[in-house]
């Protein structure tokens, strides 16, 4: 029997992440994460394209055998945290590289039971991948690096993301950038992130993903204007306020004496005040001009699709008037043109201005406040508005042999039994006989 084979260390962290057991798995997660420190603090060691991808393949299988929810986001926490254990730029990138390469190889073999569980682990991982570029201060040189990483991978049209990672990429990138850069990024910043989206949606061929980063980034960034707008002047009056405490502090408040209460407790309407920034919503900022100047630089050139072109002029043609002040009125539904009755009826409606419907409405409260809804006061109501007699009921038709429910006559005005009298009766009806009687 010849000698044992040593495998490397990757390999053997991989069939144990890929393990049965959950004790035997999560104790190598543990391990992967020591092992990573302890490897990539050597100036001569690191992992190679190789290593990283059997690395991710016991992670993924990690993560297919995990099936409780609340498992489930705990370790996708724990593997998604994982980029912060390489301890330079270049490894983390070669980390995030071979990540979206797993789930480009992988995806197709991703039942839908075990489809929500990856797309959450996508999420965590791109979060954490921005995160990264925080604490670097949004360093431009690795933010570029990180963009050409995720558009080479995911959203180039010779890579080999299919569409669910390209979908859902798209889905999630502003939602993930504004939870980790909302408060700290500009609009120069912000604009420089979605540099790629707008040239894949100038060039791209495929109209799934044209629309995808039509609806999902710009249409987004149209529709949170108002709410971005409300935060900055927000933001501006507060600082207003702050400087006007400040100087009044300055000139009438006193340091309170060692030990005593004002001195040890914040006033409550601070603490109030920072839970109310907590719980607040935050957007993106954007300039919204420069927006559209860059959309129209990429979607005027020459080899821009024509179907590609008319989408994003559509998106700057919103943006201009963004930039101008002006808000977007919601779009009528395509259905509603193609019905001709319903179409017309959603112009008017459109083409009413706000006082004309304020009088319709009010016109229409008082008819039913003085309405009654008896029988008989909708038959005086009916009587009063002709101004005559009332309408001679017509015949009720009758079964065979002229059966039928007796009709309550009734009786005609003075002035009307002068008019009947006067009419000429009509001829009897000949009764008709049988052939045979004749």
């Amino acid at each position: 029997m010849g000698p044992r084979v040593q495998l490397p260390p990757e390999i053997q962290l991989a069939q144990r992440l890929a393990g049965n057991e959950q004790v035997t798995r999560d104790r190598a997660v543990r391990k992967l994460r020591k092992y990573i420190v302890a490897r990539t603090q050597r100036a001569e060691g690191g992992f190679t394209h190789d290593e990283l991808l059997k690395v991710w393949k016991g992670l993924f299988y990690c993560m297919w055998m995990q099936d409780k929810p609340l498992l489930q986001e705990e370790l996708g926490r724990t593997i998604s945290q994982l980029v912060h254990a390489f301890q330079t730029t270049e490894a983390q990138h070669l980390f995030l590289q071979t990540f979206w390469q797993t789930m480009n190889r992988e995806w197709p073999g991703i039942d839908r039971l075990r489809l929500d569980k990856f797309y959450m682990l996508m999420r965590m991982v791109l979060r954490e991948a921005l995160t990264a570029l925080q604490t670097r201060g949004w360093d431009e040189r690795q933010t570029e690096q990180l963009l050409e990483l995720l558009t080479t991978e995911i959203l180039h049209p010779d890579s080999e993301a299919p569409n669910g990672v390209k979908s859902h990429f798209i889905e999630i990138f502003l939602e993930e950038l504004t939870k980790v850069g909302a408060h700290e990024l500009t609009a120069d910043q912000n604009l420089r992130l979605i540099g790629p989206f707008c040239t894949i949606a100038a060039q791209t061929q495929d109209s799934l993903v044209l629309h995808n980063i039509a609806q999902g980034i710009f249409e987004t960034i149209v529709e949170q204007a108002p709410l971005a707008i409300e935060e900055l002047m927000n933001e501006l009056e507060e600082e207003e306020l702050s400087e006007e405490e400040a100087q009044e502090r300055g000139v009438l408040s006193r340091e309170p004496p060692k030990g005593s209460v004002c001195r040890a407790q914040r006033p409550l309407d601070e603490q109030a005040g920072d839970d109310d920034e907590d719980s607040a919503s935050t957007v993106l900022q954007f300039d919204y001009k420069a927006v559209a100047d860059r959309l129209f630089e990429v979607a005027s050139r020459q080899d821009t699709p024509p179907q590609n072109r008319k989408r994003l002029y559509k998106v700057i043609r919103k943006l201009q008037a963004l930039a101008e002040g002006l808000f977007p009125e919601a779009d009528i539904p395509e259905e509603a043109y193609q019905n001709p009755r319903g179409g017309r009826r959603v112009r008017m409606k459109k083409r009413l201005s706000r006082s004309q419907l304020q009088d319709q409405t009010g016109r229409n409260a008082k008819e039913a406040l003085h309405s009654d809804s008896s029988p008989g006061s909708t038959r005086r109501r009916r009587r009063r508005r002709a101004g005559g007699d009332p309408p001679v009921p017509r015949e009720r038709p009758r079964g065979h042999g002229g059966r039928g429910a007796p009709r309550r006559q009734r009786r005609p005005r003075v002035g009307a039994k002068a008019m009947i009298a006067s009419c000429q009766e009509p001829k009897a009806k000949r009764k008709r006989t049988p052939e045979g009687q004749k």
